[in-house]
């Protein structure tokens, strides 16, 4: 095996850094070897909120699934949710956390989301460049709102790359779903938190299949409340029951629409 094939910061003949590459499968595989967490995760960044919805991972009957996190809030303001190595992500989190306490003890102000994406791209990309270590392997979907209200949403990649987002996805399965997003995302289907929240669950269902046994939701939106600027919560499991039933119900009405055009078209 090659020199470059083994070591993190020795760059191939074609200009490809292979264990860079190797910790981007993880976050479309995951390994055997290591506890991971490939499923899908989508995040959609609405007029007034921000939804990340994830792929529940099936667990071993007698573990308790409070140890198995798939989103996390690292701020009041801030909250994101990671597909590849959940032991990776858990140092990302903690660090994350870290960050925006002092920020805010040192500025006085409460983290951007944009920062704190690149503080955690940041991250990431030293552990690219230097020997003795390895990539983080996983992805991030990043979302939030800024102390002006603005809703954001940013993904990271193991390579250190971020970038920022209308919608996206990442883990395994990303690819229809970002194609899904990209063919219905719109100013109309993301004018109110329900648009927001039916788009994240249409996006999921092209890869996972529908029942709320194998979905999570968490939303951020304006606080109307004293003292509290965002809302932040995970949706319970009867909202998440009844959001899949109307997509369905939605579903259900088009393909009846759409078999009515055909049989009138071909009379």
């Amino acid at each position: 095996m090659e020199r470059y094939d083994r070591a993190i910061t020795i760059f191939s003949p074609d200009g490809h850094l292979f264990q860079v590459e190797y910790a981007q499968e993880a976050v479309k595989k995951g390994s055997t070897a290591t506890t991971a967490i490939p499923k899908i995760k989508v995040g959609v960044r609405g007029k007034n909120c921000v939804v990340i919805g994830v792929e529940k991972k099936s667990i071993p009957m007698l573990q308790d699934d409070r140890t198995i996190r798939k989103i996390h809030s690292i701020d009041e303001h801030v909250m994101l949710a990671f597909a590849g190595l959940s032991a990776d992500a858990r140092v990302l989190v903690d660090r994350a956390r870290i960050e925006c306490q002092s920020y805010k003890l040192t500025l006085e102000d409460p983290v951007t989301v944009g920062y704190i994406a690149r503080f955690i791209a940041n991250t990431k990309q030293r552990f690219t460049q230097s020997p003795g270590r390895r990539p983080f392997g996983i992805s991030m979907l990043i979302g939030g709102f800024d102390f002006d209200g603005t809703p954001r949403l940013f993904k990271t990649e193991p390579s250190g790359a971020y970038y920022e987002y209308s919608a996206n996805s990442t883990g395994r399965g990303e690819k229809p779903v970002r194609e899904y997003l990209e063919e219905h995302y719109s100013d109309e289907t993301t004018a109110d938190e329900t648009g927001v929240l039916k788009l994240v669950v249409k996006a999921l269902s092209q890869v996972v299949q529908s029942g709320v046994q194998n979905i999570e939701i968490a939303i951020m939106k304006p606080s109307t409340e004293p003292g509290h600027t965002v809302d932040y919560r995970i949706l319970p499991v009867e909202e998440v029951e009844e959001l899949i039933k109307v997509v369905d119900a939605e579903k259900v009405e088009a393909e009846a629409e759409e078999a009515a055009k055909k049989a009138a078209g071909s009379k």
